[in-house]
């Protein structure tokens, strides 16, 4: 959970607004949720431009305050932005700039990227965006890392989503992130979409991906996810699959954007995450069903990968207000 109760996120609201993006990040922060409990967010909209702030589809939206609301916000969200080519005005930029050194955790969705890498804070850092865009931002930002068959790229203090739905996608995550898996489950749920969705955005480019032959690969994740506390090596995925060790690594890859040991162990920690919040077992036990082995090995796994040690983490979601 965050540090603040009732954190703020402050979502930016501009000429031109993306109004599906905005939406995206309005729905998951901006509604009320009596069934987490009473520390969920607070949120408001910040304007970026002077005058009314007209949305696509000739929406126009009244924000709560202007960019001094930054300065305020635990998490700020940049809902696209009107193109990739389009500079935001310094005062943006700068308020972006100074919400960062204060410790504000900055999201953008789709083309938000673009701003964010125009501020200075994608420097370094891996990141996203549209699909269609990736080879633009990599080629105008050579000092960033861009990840083009991601659906988000979280770097803690900075998270960049690709486009559009992948924004929810962030948002969703962002939410697990502060209230645990069980909040993020029950918003995905109220939403009608899934908690944490397969495939990175190169499901979606426009080329054809060769399907697995001779084998489904859907159902070969299914499987494997159901026999977590198994020894899965890439050889035994790919007898199962009846395919090379070389194909089983490309499937995979082109389904979810991760390597196959990458994926193996995004499963594990998730289903662990459930464990720890949800039963009583103990770290040894879910060490065993979830395939980490030791309770050693899953200590410095899971903190390698959530950040805590599942005992914090246990302690901080299980039951309460989640």
């Amino acid at each position: 959970m965050p540090n603040n109760v009732n954190p703020l996120v402050v979502i930016a609201a501009y000429d031109g607004l993306c109004t599906f993006e905005f939406g995206c990040a309005f729905e998951v922060f901006g509604l009320s949720r009596p069934e987490i409990g009473p520390d969920w967010y607070r949120c408001a909209t910040a304007a970026v431009d002077a005058g009314p702030i007209r949305g696509a589809g000739g929406l126009t939206l009244v924000p709560d305050g202007g960019l001094e609301l930054l300065g305020e916000a635990d998490s700020i969200v940049i809902p696209g932005w009107r193109g990739p080519g389009a500079r935001a005005p310094e005062a943006f930029l700068e308020a972006l700039r100074q919400a960062h050194r204060n410790g504000r955790r900055i999201v953008s969705i789709c083309g938000g990227a673009f701003v964010l890498a125009q501020a200075g804070l994608l420097s370094g850092k891996r990141a996203t965006t549209h699909w269609h865009h990736v080879a633009k931002l990599a080629a105008e930002y050579p000092d960033i890392t861009v990840e083009p068959r991601a659906l988000y790229v979280d770097e803690g203090d900075v998270m960049t989503s690709a486009g559009s739905a992948a924004g929810l996608d962030l948002c969703i995550h962002v939410v697990r992130k502060d209230f645990g898996a069980k909040a993020a489950n029950s918003v995905a749920r109220r939403l009608v979409v899934a908690a944490h969705r397969e495939g990175g955005q190169a499901q979606f480019i426009e080329r054809s991906i060769p399907p697995v032959s001779g084998a489904n690969l859907s159902a070969l994740l299914d499987t494997i996810r159901g026999r977590l506390s198994e020894t899965w090596s890439i050889e035994r995925m790919a007898s199962e699959a009846r395919v090379s060790v070389r194909s089983i690594q490309r499937h995979v890859r082109d389904a979810t954007g991760m390597a196959p040991g990458e994926w193996l162990q995004g499963e594990r920690v998730a289903q662990a995450r459930e464990l720890l919040e949800e039963t009583t077992l103990s770290v040894a036990s879910i060490a065993r069903h979830t395939g980490f082995g030791s309770a050693t090995n899953f200590r410095n796994q899971f903190r390698a990968i959530v950040g805590l040690p599942p005992a914090a983490y246990r302690s901080r979601f299980h039951g309460g207000a989640v």
